[in-house]
């Protein structure tokens, strides 16, 4: 839901977006919703066309897609929005939240050349859909990255989105708003967020 609720917003920005299902049949009426901008294909497929990829699948998920998508994804930008609940993801969740670098760090190592960045993953999509452009202080997104080119290239993005983009730092630091921590699935605005880590850093979207 995370996936079609950002290509929404994404595609009103202007952007041509790619979605991706082992099971493309599936996502056509959600294409004909999007209109031109929009297409299906499988998970291949997406890799390929796309100049970044926003990765939305359960945790569990991750091992069985990167033998086929790590190639594919080499040198480009991918947005990781998973989270690790051991409820649902089983064993893979208290790997990934045991790794030194958190969740987005144990999947960024199936993927070793790929510019990881993790993002997304602390909004519920429901707030995203009813939430994006608002007039107030714009909804933040937290961001973290060992690559600071694409996380300037995720923060546009997350503008283009509606929403205010939050730079916390290295990708380690992604574990800060895992599931469980005082920022995950609270709505704090930008500057909430910039407050909270204790930092200036980012722009807002005004």
């Amino acid at each position: 839901m995370i996936g079609s609720t950002l290509a929404k917003l994404w595609v009103d920005a202007g952007h041509e977006v790619r979605l991706a299902s082992r099971h493309p049949e599936t996502l056509k009426p959600l294409i004909e919703r999007l209109g031109r901008p929009a297409s299906a294909g499988a998970p291949v497929d997406a890799a390929t066309f796309g100049e970044v990829i926003m990765l939305t699948v359960p945790l569990k998920a991750i091992p069985d897609l990167a033998p086929d998508l790590a190639p594919l994804l080499a040198g480009k930008i991918v947005l990781d929005t998973a989270n690790a609940y051991e409820q649902r993801d089983g064993a893979a969740a208290r790997e990934a939240s045991a790794h030194p670098q958190g969740s987005a760090g144990w999947a960024a190592a199936r993927f070793p050349r790929s510019r990881w960045v993790k993002a997304f993953n602390t909004v519920y999509f429901k707030t995203l859909e009813n939430e994006a452009h608002r007039k107030e202080e714009r909804l933040g997104i937290p961001l973290a990255s060992d690559d600071p080119d694409a996380l300037e290239t995720a923060a546009g993005l997350v503008r283009d989105a509606g929403f205010d983009p939050v730079i916390v730092g290295s990708l380690a630091r992604g574990k800060e708003f895992e599931p469980d921590t005082s920022p995950y699935n609270t709505g704090m605005s930008g500057q909430q967020l910039r407050t909270f880590f204790g930092q200036s850093v980012g722009r807002s979207a005004r």
